[in-house]
């Protein structure tokens, strides 16, 4: 039976140096030559839910968008999430997680948490306007493979869902 575990992590900006990966410096010069908007999604550990937020924004909007996703603790890419996000053609498997730190001295247009953790742990994290839209957490399901890849299926659905709607007009506004 699919449930979800409760999620006991404390997130603070402080406790954890992550893994901040080897394309951490490619991405930040991305930022200094792009003239797209910028974004920023943040949920606690960046291995599943901000990481699906920045491919699907990725593969929307790459002419408008230049997406980003950090974690306050992160760990590391959730398989499921990959898996998931490449049943739809979107290829994250290059993905690292980062940590938020990596992006501190950046100004994003958008600042997007995903997480209700997230959300409380960094509400002073900069950005001209910051956005909090929280899903499920999918790494917390416990099940057989098949339920939790659904899991993974419905989150990713969802985050979907609301980029398309949230970020197709709001650089016109």
């Amino acid at each position: 039976m699919l449930r979800r575990d409760p999620f006991l992590v404390s997130c603070s900006i402080q406790v954890s140096s992550g893994f901040d990966g080897e394309n951490t410096e490619n991405e930040k010069k991305k930022m200094k030559d792009t003239k797209k908007k910028k974004v920023l999604f943040i949920c606690t550990h960046n291995s599943a839910r901000s990481q699906m937020a920045e491919g699907i924004l990725r593969a929307l909007y790459p002419e408008r968008y230049e997406a980003y996703s950090a974690g306050v603790e992160p760990t590391e890419v959730n398989p499921y999430t990959v898996k998931a996000m490449d049943e739809i053609g979107i290829d994250i498997s290059p993905h690292t997680a980062k940590n938020i730190k990596v992006f501190i001295d950046e100004i994003f247009d958008y600042v997007v948490t995903v997480c209700d953790q997230a959300k409380e742990s960094c509400p002073f994290f900069p950005g001209k306007k910051v956005i909090h839209k929280g899903f499920p957490d999918p790494s917390q399901l416990k099940g057989s493979e098949i339920e939790i890849l659904e899991g993974f299926r419905e989150t990713r659905d969802e985050i979907m869902t609301w980029i398309d709607g949230a970020f197709e007009d709001v650089d016109r506004e």
